[in-house]
C-alpha cells in the first residue's frame, strides 16, 4: 500500500551533501518525491512509495549523509497523492 510522509530533519544537515545522499537513497528504494533545504537550517522532504520502503527511508534519515549530524527527524503522515514521477532535489 503506498503512503506519503512529510519529513523535517534537524541538525548539521546543510552543506554536508545531505540532499544528494537523500536523492540517491530514495531512488535506490523506488521512492518518489523531493528534498530541499529550509532557511532555518533544517531539511524538508516528501517521500511517497510503498510503506516499508518509506519507513526504511525515514530510518535512513536518522543517520543521513556521512558528514551530517542528525539531531531530530519529524514525520507527518499524509494522504498518498501519487503526484511525483521521480525523486528530485528542490531549491
Amino acid at each position: 500500500m503506498p503512503v506519503r510522509a512529510h519529513v523535517y530533519i534537524s541538525g548539521k544537515v546543510q552543506g554536508v551533501f545531505f540532499r544528494e545522499y537523500t536523492r540517491k537513497k530514495a531512488q535506490s528504494l523506488g521512492i518518489k518525491g523531493w528534498v530541499r533545504n529550509l532557511r532555518d537550517g533544517r531539511v524538508e522532504a516528501i517521500f511517497e512509495g510503498e510503506k516499508e520502503k518509506v519507513e526504511e527511508m525515514i530510518s535512513w534519515c536518522h543517520e543521513g549523509s556521512p558528514y551530517s549530524e542528525v539531531e531530530k527527524v519529524e514525520v507527518k503522515w499524509e494522504e498518498y497523492r501519487g503526484e511525483f514521477n521521480d525523486f528530485e532535489i528542490r531549491w
